[in-house]
């Protein structure tokens, strides 16, 4: 979840569900899921491309598994409105806040590793932060630190606008969040600040003793197997890749933000996926197993990790680094250019993923959200998709802000 909505950059955290399939309906579908036949999935290719025309979105990539069903994995439109190549779902992506699950994880393995305390003061491994005696690291990874989100300083919107190529480091990013006095003391109430996963990206680092991108290469990716899946130390991204459409520019224009730099997003948001890892990486993160039957995390961490608690919006809950909404777990994500929603339903063993490649503002705001709105009404119609604009994770400002005066 995030506070950003078309510049959001690091808003990124979006749940998908992912439920296809072409065959019969299982015999025995749990309450409040149809099971996925043709029928199930013709509708659905009715409701995506509905809604695609309504938004006018350019390309949608959408799996849905039900564990015991044949899948739903489907592609719609263009990955790159310049050629017309259409979408396809082993095309790369930035996944925006979905990092956030990976950076946190790694907090979470060192915490297993028994060289971080959950409930530690944040000062007892980074320096330099405000209040750090009094920000413990679950609280950071919680979003009930306090801490103002350096994504919605005025001047750096204003600077990101007008360079969304240049390079930012996690020291310039904690700059401009100390700059600005504390919104609230350490777990008075939950807000969505990507300055709290900065520095969880900083914590890694300075305890693994490696840079967080081969940290996460060697003991989460690898283990999860997860060959598509990286943090960029730049601007770079995967080929093949959908190319993602953001108006976040100056006059409002519509650009191609694929070369866009995702360094001020960093642990908070810069990684890039595809669809087949993150359908893998959902059950991984939300069982706390590897597709091995090993262990990610030790069973008491995990489970502190799930200890959801209230955001303040309805049917909106956050544990550490990953969201409850409606019922689905996991994390949504937003761009420039790019939304994700990467998310499971365990009562319903189904796992939801859904890549959009705009983040293009309209009368429906989020639009992976409006297609996941629009797939859950068919398959869990007591577990309908439905993300309060307030609790949208955003990394950046909104692209229908006004770049004169930037309002997060």
């Amino acid at each position: 979840m995030g506070r950003y909505r078309t510049p959001t950059v690091l808003a990124a955290a979006s749940l998908l569900l992912t439920a296809l399939c072409a065959g019969q309906a299982p015999a025995a579908a749990p309450p409040g899921r149809v099971g996925i036949d043709d029928v199930i999935a013709e509708k659905l290719d009715g409701a995506i491309t509905a809604a695609m025309r309504e938004a006018g979105i350019p390309g949608v990539g959408v799996g849905l598994w039900i564990d015991g069903d044949e899948a739903y994995v489907r592609s719609f439109g263009t990955a790159d409105k310049t050629t017309g190549i259409p979408v396809k779902t082993d095309m790369h992506t930035r996944i925006g806040s979905v990092t956030k699950t990976f950076a946190v994880t790694g907090v979470l393995q060192l915490v297993d590793d028994g060289k971080v305390r959950l409930d530690a003061p944040i000062s007892t491994y980074l320096d330099g932060v405000p209040g750090g005696d009094r920000i413990t690291v679950r609280q950071l990874a919680e979003m009930r630190s306090g801490l103002y989100n350096y994504t919605e300083d005025p001047r750096w919107m204003a600077a990101f606008q007008a360079d969304p190529y240049r390079a930012w480091t996690p020291q310039q990013l904690l700059d401009i969040a100390f700059r600005h006095p504390a919104d609230f003391p350490p777990d008075a109430r939950w807000e969505y600040s990507n300055t709290n996963t900065i520095l969880l990206g900083l914590l890694v680092e300075k305890v693994s003793g490696q840079p967080l991108h081969t940290y996460l290469e060697q003991h989460v990716f690898a283990p999860a197997g997860l060959d598509a899946t990286s943090l960029p130390t730049g601007a770079e991204i995967t080929s093949p890749y959908v190319h993602g459409y953001t108006n976040f520019t100056p006059d409002g224009a519509t650009v191609d933000a694929s070369q866009w730099n995702p360094s001020w997003g960093w642990a908070a948001g810069a990684m890039i996926s595809t669809i087949d890892d993150l359908r893998s990486w959902v059950p991984t993160l939300v069982s706390g197993r590897l597709p091995d039957g090993g262990r990610l995390l030790e069973p008491g961490t995990q489970a502190q990790r799930l200890r959801m608690r209230p955001t303040g919006h309805p049917d909106v809950d956050y544990g550490l680094g990953i969201a409850a909404i409606k019922g689905w777990i996991g994390h949504n994500g937003e761009l420039p250019g790019y939304e994700t929603i990467a998310v499971r339903l365990p009562q319903d063993r189904a796992t939801l993923v859904i890549i959009v490649n705009s983040d293009v503002d309209g009368k429906y705001g989020s639009l992976s959200s409006l297609i996941a709105n629009r797939i859950t009404n068919i398959v869990t119609p007591k577990h309908v998709w439905s993300l309060p604009e307030p609790a949208q994770p955003n990394p950046v400002p909104q692209p229908s802000t006004p770049p004169a005066s930037p309002k997060p």
